[in-house]
């Protein structure tokens, strides 16, 4: 099967962009998925997760939360973003939110790439704190997708996301009742306010040694019983966080096998 990858440009007069793959051969209306980026954007990578749900059969947009008319701010630039991204995984992990520890790594980097980290990082953090901005966006990614475009127009849509991307996904549960599905990669709990709102099933999947992200789990749980909210979630022991990103040392094969069959069986059944 062939398949054809685009960047196209939707919602009100054309001011986001995305990555779209889909199978070339396919006959619409065929469902969709939107693959909501980790905290580095739509990089390599997560152009490789998209292109990994078109060839199971999908229509898929990585939706650029970070572009606005076609452009990103300078912190946001792909050789920037790749530049921090190389820069965090020299640190433990248990160092990303020590500001003294990060802040010592970063006065060893020479100019003006220090400078650029610490302005990049002040950005994505600020990106970061502050997940409901992003949700209108992917409302509108939902959106495009069901009444837009050709191939999955009128079809249904569900959602996964990774690290940032994966509490959105399950933030944009709650913003959008028409939304099939969706899946949660060690993403932070949505407020408890937003668990009501879910209409669809989620699944989630975590790794057992994300202290941060976990932390959140027991309430999310009780959250979705107490409103009767269909939630699936899996814990894998002795892995991190970022475990199925196979660019980053927490990468877990055994995982992220498991959790992609079991992302792609949701799909199928609920989309």
């Amino acid at each position: 099967m062939s398949f054809a990858t685009e960047w196209v440009r939707f919602g009100t007069n054309q001011r986001h962009q995305g990555f779209c793959a889909r199978p070339e051969r396919a006959k619409a209306p065929v469902p969709a998925v939107i693959v909501i980026q980790e905290a580095w954007g739509v990089e390599a990578h997560i152009e490789d997760v998209t292109l990994r749900f078109a060839r199971a059969g999908y229509v898929a947009l990585a939706p650029d939360l970070y572009a606005e008319d076609g452009k990103r701010p300078a912190p946001f630039a792909p050789p920037r973003m790749q530049a921090f991204k190389e820069f965090i995984d020299t640190l433990p992990q248990s160092s990303w939110g020590d500001p003294q520890a990060r802040e010592a790594a970063l006065s060893k980097l020479p100019e003006p790439r220090q400078s650029e980290t610490r302005e990049s990082f002040a950005a994505l953090f600020a990106a970061i704190s502050n997940l409901d901005a992003h949700v209108p966006k992917l409302v509108d990614a939902a959106s495009f997708l069901r009444a837009e475009h050709p191939l999955s127009r009128g079809a249904k849509v569900g959602a996964v996301g990774y690290c940032m991307g994966g509490g959105l996904a399950a933030r944009l549960a709650a913003a959008d009742p028409e939304l099939g599905a969706a899946v949660v990669y060690y993403g932070m709990a949505p407020p408890p306010e937003q668990v009501a709102r879910i209409a669809c099933p989620v699944l989630g999947f975590y790794g057992g040694l994300d202290a941060r992200v976990n932390a959140g789990l027991p309430d999310l749980v009780a959250q979705m019983k107490k409103h009767e909210r269909r939630f699936e979630h899996h814990v894998y022991d002795g892995v991190a966080h970022a475990f199925f990103n196979d660019t980053r040392p927490s990468y877990d094969a055994r995982a992220s096998r498991d959790a992609f069959a079991r992302t792609l069986e949701l799909f199928r059944r609920e989309l």
